[in-house]
């Protein structure tokens, strides 16, 4: 592992620059806290970012990646490039109950201190991608589709959460929809003139279910009933549900578990005399790659701000579209504590802009900003990230 060396002053300067932002973040917590919007409707809190970034100098792209609300910032020229993400959606009846006004708070100073302590005669950009929809379509994914990632060195990122650590890993995720078509008959006098598609769907939930007994552990199947018919005297005719398919690692889930889920289903409709049809109502979002150099990077700078770092056993079942970005270029997602309150609660939202919300947000922002820098200022770093890269690309 390369060692890092970064200049104190610099390193000084950047949470001294940081602490002065607090009401910064404290006004970007709060205005998006007060205004939530859903995946690719963020429309005020994409344009308070931007707003916030263009007047601090950095050239903005809007509407990127096919998406409104979806923008790329940048200032300086040359490489490195490295890039902070931020999201800002919300969730429905919720708000802000995963903390995404956090996160676009943390990731805006990170990226506006680095711009304004990095030493003026060294090359390269720094970058605040915003990034719409991580609860829903994954707009990550979208933007690694049209090549919004290419040209960047490394990524970072800042997710609240219950303690700090060094993000581990996301599992794979590829929702599917099944929608059974039968027949319709009277359920009363005709019963045996119809095909039931709800039959169909009840066998197929619980065979769904049973697979993982023949499953590798690391494998998530929930499902719900999303239509069961439409009139208790009337024999269904077609009938859905959707399925979260989870596992750890994206080839296991599309090679192994999918065609099993998808035999199940078919079976299931035979027997009753069905039809299936399938249809993934959301991407494939692939697991997070864990990224050694900056997962070093990022613990040496919890340390420095002399904060803990609980053990944790890496992966827990969560899915975020941060994974498809950590499989085009070197990326990490840390977690900073700042709440005891359960995810997607209205608690957590509210937990966001208390002091303590505020006060982890400007520690992880100036862990990020740190790191980054490190990966600025030691090139050798950033050359062995992306080998790590290829070589753990390769092999999977």
């Amino acid at each position: 592992m390369v060692e890092l060396r970064t200049p104190d002053t610099i390193r000084q300067a950047i949470v001294a620059r940081i602490d002065g932002c607090r009401p910064l973040v404290e006004d970007i917590a709060r205005s998006l806290y007060q205004n939530p919007e859903l995946g690719l409707s963020e429309i005020f809190a994409s344009g308070k970012l931007r707003s916030v970034l263009e007047d601090a100098g950095f050239s903005v792209e809007a509407n990127i990646a096919g998406m409104p609300t979806a923008f790329r910032a940048s200032s300086g020229t040359g490489r490195p490039a490295i890039a902070f993400l931020a999201e800002y959606d919300a969730l429905p009846a919720v708000g802000h109950g995963c903390g995404h006004n956090l996160i676009a708070a943390c990731s805006t100073v990170a990226a506006l201190a680095c711009k304004q302590v990095a030493p003026r005669d060294r090359e390269g950009r720094w970058l605040l991608i915003g990034t719409p929809a991580e609860e829903t379509v994954g707009g990550k994914l979208a933007m690694v589709d049209a090549a919004v990632f290419d040209d960047v060195d490394a990524a970072f990122i800042a997710h609240p959460s219950r303690q700090n650590d060094l993000g581990g890993r996301s599992w794979a995720s590829h929702p599917l929809e099944l929608t059974f078509r039968g027949r319709a008959s009277h359920a009363g006098a005709a019963p045996q003139d119809g095909i039931n598609a709800l039959d169909a769907l009840v066998m197929a939930y619980t065979q769904i279910r049973n697979l993982r007994n023949s499953l590798r552990d690391d494998v998530r199947l929930a499902g719900i009933i999303t239509h069961g018919g439409d009139a208790q005297n009337v024999v269904p005719e077609t009938t859905q549900a959707r399925f979260t398919v989870r596992a750890r690692d994206w080839r296991y889930l599309e090679q192994v578990v999918l065609p099993k889920v998808k035999q199940a289903a078919e079976g299931a409709a035979l027997a009753a005399g069905a039809h299936v049809e399938f249809r993934h109502h959301e991407p494939l979002f692939r697991e997070t790659l864990e990224h050694p150099v900056l997962r070093d990077a990022a613990r040496r700078n919890f340390e420095y701000l002399g904060e803990a770092i609980p053990g944790r056993d890496g992966g827990d079942g969560g899915v975020t579209d941060v994974g498809g970005v950590t499989w085009v270029t070197p990326c990490i997602q840390i977690h900073f504590a700042m709440t005891n309150a359960r995810p997607h609660s209205k608690e957590l939202a509210d937990d966001t802009v208390t002091p303590r919300g505020i006060e982890a947000a400007l520690m992880a922002a100036k862990v990020l900003a740190l790191s980054a820098l490190d990966l600025a200022h030691n090139p050798a770093a950033l050359d062995e990230a992306r080998d790590h890269l290829r070589r753990v690309a390769d092999h999977q």
